[in-house]
């Protein structure tokens, strides 16, 4: 793990490693959100992209008359 220290004007830098793992790359979006005392990124994707993302899920769960 690594430890990172936000600047005066409220900036961190994203760790090399980190960076290269995730194929962060400039220009990218995120949106950010809070959990608790956790932040979190969430790359932002072109509905096109999402195009079979949940290829092979499980869909036979029960559903309540409504959302049918």
């Amino acid at each position: 793990m690594v430890t990172v220290t936000v600047s005066t004007k409220y900036q961190v830098v994203i760790p090399r490693e980190v960076r290269d793992r995730l194929n962060l790359r400039p220009g990218k979006k995120y949106q950010v959100m809070a959990y608790g005392d956790c932040i979190e990124f969430v790359p932002v994707r072109k509905i096109g992209n999402m195009k079979g993302f949940l290829k092979g899920g499980d869909s036979s769960i029960e559903r309540e008359k409504d959302r049918l």
